[in-house]
């Protein structure tokens, strides 16, 4: 695979850099418009997207919604390396090999520990990381993907959220390329892939809450397409009920509802459910729902855990400082990153003795904190 340019965004980023450093551009000058950055360098959206997020996160420039992006300056850290001589950051490394990682953002604690264990495994490697967000776009993804095939050995691919494969990633495997998939997977179809059990998550809730006299027991999902992870999310939460003897009560699966919409409103859906205690306890798919949820039930004048109990897949109390702990499914993310690194390098080092498909399937863990309680007489 072709080692001698960078990926397309990157070759923006350092136009820009260019231009920055050797003061073509002065602070408060005006980034030309990403429709016109696309016209200009003849690429896709998401190349011109991460370009300048990239920028941005870096400190070279500066965003203002509805208005464009404008120059910040030259970044101290990267005047110190300049002084030291260092390269600008270890994903520009010169001609080294590197490995793309495709990933929907990082907006949690979830996300900042995935990505952590995966720079752990390619620390002590001949590997640079190229990283390229898809902001859970599947057009995004699909342009990510055609962006980085050419320019990096090995790919890490985070998949979005659809109802249906995402048709680029099957190119990749009849081609042989090498990737792995990183938590979710396609039913069906024989990748390699690193996941956290997502039914047995859903068990050790409903245990636990089942445990506490909790028999009212929501599970909630704010991605109201069918796939694969609520689903088996879903299938687990089923299957515990069962095994308590207890029938399913399909008005406790909430998935018709946004956590955009206004959530203090009276026809919020959610809203009305939670304030009428429909339920003494949520199971929330996502951290992020389980803030949100939290946050309606406290506008409803519900008291945690004393009137609801929540659990929520993922913790988001290390974001919140505000925030009492969470009782939290733990899915070992930095292990889970860690080991689809390692995976995708010993494909990439040593093909002939690696099997040609793996499934990795971590265990998950309960932990308890503030957020769960007993139910009160």
């Amino acid at each position: 695979m072709s080692q001698e340019r960078e990926p397309l965004y990157i070759q923006i980023q350092n136009h820009f850099k260019q231009l920055i450093s050797t003061r073509q551009l002065a602070p408060d000058d005006r980034i030309p418009t990403e429709k016109e950055l696309i016209d200009q360098f003849q690429v896709s959206r998401i190349t011109v997207a991460n370009a300048l997020a990239d920028l941005a996160n870096e400190g070279w420039i500066y965003r203002i919604p509805g208005r464009g992006s404008y120059v910040k300056g030259i970044p101290e850290s990267y005047i110190k390396n300049a002084r030291g001589g260092a390269v600008i950051s270890e994903v520009h490394a010169g001609n080294a090999p590197k490995i793309g990682l495709i990933f929907p953002s990082i907006e949690d604690f979830f996300a900042i520990q995935m990505v952590r264990g995966i720079r752990n495994a390619l620390k002590d490697s001949k590997y640079s990381l190229i990283v390229m967000f898809t902001y859970n776009s599947k057009e995004l993804e699909k342009e990510a993907i055609r962006e980085l095939r050419s320019s990096v050995d090995g790919l890490i691919i985070f998949p979005v959220d659809a109802e249906v494969y995402n048709e680029e990633i099957i190119a990749l495997k009849m081609e042989n390329y090498p990737f792995v998939l990183l938590d979710r997977h396609l039913p069906g179809v024989e990748t390699n892939v690193v996941l956290s059990d997502p039914l047995q998550g859903s068990i050790l809730a409903v245990e636990h809450l089942w445990n506490q006299g909790h028999r009212s027991i929501a599970i909630c999902s704010d991605t109201p397409m069918p796939t694969v992870t609520v689903e088996e999310r879903i299938q687990g939460y089923n299957e515990a009920l069962k095994q308590k003897g207890a029938l399913i009560n399909p008005a406790l699966i909430l998935t018709d509802f946004s956590i955009l919409d206004a959530p203090y409103k009276d026809d919020y859906a959610l809203y009305r459910f939670i304030k009428s205690k429909m339920a003494t306890a949520y199971i929330a798919l996502n951290c992020k729902l389980g803030v949100h949820i939290w946050s309606v039930a406290r506008k409803a004048g519900l008291r945690v855990p004393e009137d609801v109990s929540i659990i929520t897949f993922d913790n988001p109390s290390p974001m919140l400082e505000e925030l009492s702990a969470f009782t939290f499914i733990d899915q070992n993310e930095e292990r889970m990153g860690f080991e689809a690194a390692s995976r995708l390098l010993d494909i990439l080092e040593d093909p002939e003795s690696t099997p040609k498909y793996s499934k990795t399937v971590l265990q998950p863990e309960l932990v308890v904190n503030l957020t769960t309680g007993a139910v009160l007489s």
